[in-house]
């Protein structure tokens, strides 16, 4: 396989700029897990349902902002949305941290989940980068955020015995402040912005992938893995303190540990789903011991070595998934309805952790940690079963190819040659956007070729607004 010429230097700041500010929004929203189900049983008003509201409303209005703030960015521009959406996150960190009551907490959160910025940054990153570099710019975005995720777990603690959780609010409304810095004067500024509809949702199609079988089971399925995650954090410090017997300044060490072993454990599984073509075998294991581990967690009575074994398997399992997920999302959506079949599936994953915080939450309040880990397990399993009747993915990736201007019937021409192209499996290409969307064998597609026969200035960076070059004092 051939590929072509790499990402240019602006794309590459592109990627590496926007990359940095969705993990330091993701490190925000996401410090206070490990540690805040401890923290609110010294807020007023504090019960175990308001506790789980609290850790998981801000996927609530994430939820449902994301897709609307995507099309303001449409009309207003992406870096205006953003300023906005980091403001408002900013706002609500401030609350939370000056808040004396669980419901003070709350609407805090709130108000941090409706900074809902995903759909604008990606629209930003589709505007700075070429069809053809677009998925590695994505992927570079992806891996950042999975990292931020993992650190934030590990210094949630730390920065909890240092500086409270309060404090962690404030440093997540100064984290918000240096995205906004980052936008001001490291991400590059399109001259132009326009609709993409591999990064965004186009509303005349949510009929179609809402009636997607395929599509439906992996929304279930990201819906359900974040519901777990969410409804575990209200139980599981709460063991690791009583029955495990670990003092809380000291559960870093265990996220330390599980995460780094994690990572490394995880490694085989996504190269026999991927290399060896095993992607539905290695995904519905990896259910299944996502199941194992929470239902084991439910009977253990909470040991720390039984938590440290069970916290192994579930990340073990949560980032095979994790990274399987939206690669399955890509694989079994038409070519040219993959934004709107990522809107979707976002969209579920931040409703997942809302509910996931509400019924654990409640699950906790009335049968306690045995009772959450049980409910999580019972989620698993019913995955297991939807999963285990999804089909097996077409091993294909997406690529797009900038045709330029071309009529109706040109466009059934060129489809006609593309799907002639040796690894092409699928062509379709949209007159107005002047963009060929493929679905190709990575393994027998010849991407130079393809390239240099169909695209039409494919070799050209995206616009940017003339700005100095960042300073390196």
């Amino acid at each position: 396989m051939k590929t072509n010429s790499g990402m240019t230097a602006t794309e590459r700041r592109t990627a590496i700029s926007l990359a940095t500010v969705f993990s330091t929004r993701m490190l925000g929203l996401f410090m206070i897990l490990p540690v805040f189900a401890l923290y609110a049983e010294e807020l007023g008003g504090a019960t175990p349902l308001l506790i789980g509201l609290a850790i998981g409303i801000y996927g609530l209005t994430q939820a449902i902002l994301q897709i609307p703030f995507g099309m303001l960015s449409d009309r207003i521009g992406r870096k205006p949305v953003i300023y906005i959406g980091l403001t408002i996150f900013a706002i609500g960190s401030v609350i939370a941290a000056m808040a004396d009551s669980v419901v003070g907490v709350i609407i805090g959160r709130a108000i941090q989940g409706a900074g809902a910025i995903a759909a604008a940054m990606t629209a930003l990153a589709a505007d700075l980068t070429r069809e053809e570099h677009r998925l590695r710019a994505m992927a570079i975005i992806g891996i950042s955020m999975g990292l931020s995720f993992t650190v934030s777990l590990i210094i949630g603690p730390l920065l909890n015995a240092w500086i409270g959780v309060d404090g962690i609010f404030w440093f997540t409304a100064v984290l918000a402040v240096c995205g906004m810095l980052i936008m001001k004067f490291v991400v590059p500024t399109p001259v132009d912005s326009r609709f993409h509809r591999d990064a965004a949702p186009v509303p005349e199609q949510f009929k179609t992938v809402l009636r997607d079988h395929q599509l439906l089971r992996l929304d279930y399925g990201i819906f359900a893995l974040h519901l777990i995650l969410t409804a575990i954090f209200v139980a599981v410090p709460h063991t690791l303190r009583d029955n495990a017997g670990l003092e809380v300044s000291d559960h870093w060490l265990v996220y330390l540990g599980v995460m780094l072993v994690s990572f490394v454990a995880m490694v085989p599984f996504i190269i026999i789903a991927e290399k060896k073509r095993r992607m539905k075998q290695v995904f519905v294991a990896a259910i299944s011991m996502l199941m194992v581990s929470l239902l084991v967690m439910a009977v253990s009575g909470g040991g720390l070595w039984a938590m440290v074994i069970c916290l192994l398997l579930f990340f073990t399992a949560f980032n095979v998934l994790e990274a399987s997920l939206p690669s399955l999302v890509a694989k079994m959506s038409p070519a040219d309805k993959k934004g709107t079949a990522m809107g979707v599936y976002s969209s579920s994953q931040f409703m997942g952790a809302f509910i996931g915080g509400l019924v654990g939450g409640w699950m906790f309040g009335h049968f306690g940690p045995i009772g959450v880990f049980a409910f999580a397990g019972i989620i698993a399993a019913s995955w297991v079963l939807v999963a285990a009747t999804m089909k097996n993915p077409r091993y294909l990736s997406s690529h797009m190819i900038k045709v330029g201007d071309v009529t109706t019937e040109e466009a059934r021409h060129l489809v006609a040659q593309m799907t002639q192209c040796k690894g092409v499996a699928e062509a379709v290409i949209i007159a107005e956007d002047g963009i060929a969307y493929l679905k190709v064998d990575s393994h027998a597609v010849d991407l130079d070729d393809l390239n240099k026969r169909f695209s039409v200035g494919g070799e050209e960076a995206p616009a940017v607004d003339a700005e100095p070059a960042p300073s390196r004092g």
